[in-house]
């Protein structure tokens, strides 16, 4: 029960701060503000998911006497960005519910806009927009796009960073755990 407490606790709160500082800007800056870049979101997300650390860390010096071998860690640190990226999923949702839905419409536009701007042959516009709208069809079935969501968190980062984590708290004499006062 202690691994699914620690997974849960620290799986949420890194979903709490990816959908707090992504929601604060939407709201500050809506969805054109400086912020809106792929790195951006992925910077955040990374920030969020120093919590899979910071949960592996507590799990291993109080619950594991300071010792945790690898692939225990992994796991932690696995089933926490599990927990952020079911998060994740579920805000994600929440947004899409609360504007309509018109994600994938506005994000068409965008790139249509985009390629347009690039001077992009007419025949290549109207081959990408069939292939955007038949990725917009799928995007409608929450089989389809709940799954697709979670894999933008897990997939990049939230295995590196487990693995990066479990790589460093394996070894005891790496941030030790402070002996009581």
């Amino acid at each position: 029960m202690t691994f699914t407490r620690y997974s849960l606790i620290y799986g949420l709160l890194v979903g709490a701060v990816i959908a707090g500082i992504i929601s604060t800007l939407l709201a500050i800056f809506g969805e054109e503000g400086p912020f809106a870049t792929y790195w951006f979101g992925y910077l955040v997300q990374l920030v969020g998911l120093t919590f899979v650390f910071v949960g592996v860390k507590r799990y291993r010096d109080v619950e594991r006497g300071g010792v945790i071998k690898f692939f225990p860690a992994l796991g932690l640190g696995l089933a926490i960005a599990l927990t952020a990226a079911i998060a994740y999923a579920l805000v994600w949702e929440i947004y899409l519910a609360l504007t309509h839905y018109s994600f994938m419409a506005d994000y068409i536009d965008k790139v249509r806009h985009g390629l347009e701007a690039k001077h992009t042959p007419p025949a290549e516009i109207a081959k990408q927009m069939a292939e955007m709208q038949a990725m917009a069809e799928a995007y409608k079935n929450p089989l389809f796009r709940i799954p697709m969501t979670m894999v933008e968190l897990i997939v990049p980062l939230g295995l590196v960073v487990p693995i990066f984590s479990a790589g460093l708290l394996c070894f005891p004499k790496i941030l030790p755990a402070r002996a009581a006062q």
